[in-house]
């Protein structure tokens, strides 16, 4: 059974993943956005594994 912390870091993860991709497909891409969204991935996937 998971927790509704984990549920709502993967919901957030997911989230950030989608903006990831859309900045991504924009014609010319914000790399200091891209680089924040993946630190920000980074942190909730570091906290669901400790978890």
């Amino acid at each position: 059974m998971q927790s509704s912390h984990v549920e709502a870091l993967q919901t957030k993860h997911a989230g950030l993943e989608a903006k990831l991709r859309q900045e991504q497909a924009r014609p010319a891409p914000d790399d200091a956005v891209i680089r924040q969204i993946k630190r920000q991935k980074l942190k909730i996937k570091e906290e669901l594994s400790a978890g």
